[in-house]
């Protein structure tokens, strides 16, 4: 049995990897950053030789072991007949491929689109990002031959294997996520090759699923149960699903999980953590003294909200024009009013997420909570109230890589399987309970966004 186990997490920002033992104790940390472009208004690249040196640096630091692979999702790496990076990667946040999604959800039709993929054709994903290169660099598109994401390009690096994972290829629209294959129907549609796409496996046999699979493997979500809940600069509500089903308007994305044969459906709200860090920099102050403050105010804060639409929406407002805003105000509301609304506003765009999970079939009776909101302890006891939900803090705080170190333990033979995994290396460490009564507060919340969308610049 190897001493260690390897997850690497190919990010946006950088790779962090961990090293595990057995029993899931983190054996020892490393990390390390690399820029992100921004060419052009709207663009995210970033250099595929970055994420490979960024790994070599993060294996050279870390206990020999098997290695698992996560990171994230959507970025396009195209590679020509040798091998060989053709141009910079595009990445999930990138947003130049409006026009293509528009045209994948015409020539395939939109209900099919979603009948096949469990998703729409956002302009992050992978395939709108394929016809924008045809469209707009047809000489570089007619060199492609390989097809790769982001962590599978580390992959073929180390291993000179071109393959992917089913988690990680749902985020395509070309995935047949049902049939957990590459759909015919849709490559043909949009005339792209099928022997360009890697080869798809299971998570568990190949050691490698997308960030949020990762993560939520990470906390523990391998079947229906507890839900995750991230609260990053992002904002992520995500539930095993006990069979494949998807939302016909698509408000909900729905992958192939990391553990074969099971699905999982997740909201994602933009501006989740980011909102705070956008806050307490226009209020001049730190976390701590800005909860302190709010502690001051009952919840609701006399009625102020905030809509959290700082950067657009994706969950349940598939719209990148929507905009944020406080309500309400009086002139007895000061900062510690201001930072409490903010925290309640992107607590219930998480329950907006929550329940559309409920509608396909998601009966949690708790969260897990992780992701660097979880710090602010008022935060915590917020989110628990909104959602209704106890929410409970692990003992690692390791991630999407901590998930790729469990997949590679059950590639090794050292977890009998996912499950098993999660039974032996994944420990709760504390629990927060509901405290306060948020239903009121939430149906005012629900009439924002229509209200706001009502008078927004045209």
């Amino acid at each position: 049995m190897p001493d260690a186990l390897v997850g690497l997490d190919v990010g946006t920002s950088g790779v962090k990897g961990v090293a595990i033992d057995a029993d899931g104790r983190v054996l020892a940390t490393a990390t390390a950053d690399y820029p992100l472009s921004r060419p052009h208004p709207g663009w995210s690249e970033q250099e595929p030789e970055d994420w490979w040196r960024g790994a070599e640096d993060c294996l050279a630091r870390l206990p020999e072991g098997p290695i698992g692979f996560s990171g994230q999702m959507h970025g396009l790496v195209v590679l020509g007949a040798d091998g060989s990076v053709l141009r910079p990667a595009i990445l999930w946040n990138d947003q130049r491929t409006a026009v293509e999604a528009a045209e994948i959800e015409e020539r395939v039709g939109l209900a099919r689109l979603i009948e096949l993929t469990g998703n729409r054709a956002l302009t992050g994903f992978t395939a709108p990002k394929l016809l924008w290169l045809r469209r707009h660099e047809p000489e570089l598109y007619a060199r492609i031959r390989h097809i790769l994401l982001p962590k599978d390009y580390v992959r073929y690096r180390l291993t000179g294997e071109l393959a992917i994972d089913a988690a990680d290829a749902s985020g395509t629209v070309l995935f047949d996520v049902r049939r957990r294959a590459w759909s015919e129907e849709v490559c043909a549609a949009l005339d792209i090759p099928l022997e360009w796409l890697p080869e798809s496996h299971e998570s568990t046999e190949i050691a490698g699923a997308g960030d949020q699979a990762a993560a939520a493997l990470g906390v523990g979500i391998a079947r229906p149960g507890p839900v995750s809940v991230v609260l990053g600069t992002s904002g992520v509500v995500f539930a095993a699903l006990p069979a494949y089903t998807h939302d016909p308007q698509a408000r909900l994305h729905v992958f192939c999980h990391a553990v074969p044969n099971t699905w999982h459906a997740m909201g994602v709200m933009l501006s989740a953590a980011g909102s705070a860090a956008w806050l307490r920099g226009v209020l001049g102050a730190g976390l701590a003294e800005l909860d302190a403050e709010a502690e001051g105010w009952e919840p609701g804060a006399e009625g102020l909200l905030f809509a959290p639409y700082l950067a657009g929406e994706r969950t349940p407002h598939p719209d990148p024009d929507a905009r944020g805003a406080f309500t309400g105000l009086s002139a007895r509301h000061n900062r510690g009013a201001l930072w409490r609304a903010m925290l309640e506003g992107v607590a219930f765009g998480l329950r907006d997420s929550l329940e559309l999970l409920r509608e396909l079939g998601a009966r949690p009776e708790s969260g897990r909570i992780s992701g660097g909101g979880a710090r602010s302890e008022l935060w915590l006891r917020i989110v628990a109230s909104v959602l209704g939900l106890p929410l409970e803090l692990t003992e690692s705080e390791e991630g999407s890589a901590f998930g790729a170190a469990l997949l590679a333990g059950v590639r090794a033979g050292v977890f009998a399987d996912a499950d098993d995994a999660v039974a032996r290396c994944v420990r709760t460490r504390r629990r927060i309970e509901p405290e306060w009564d948020y239903d009121a507060g939430y149906a005012r919340f629900r009439k924002l966004y229509p209200a706001l969308s009502a008078v927004a610049s045209p």
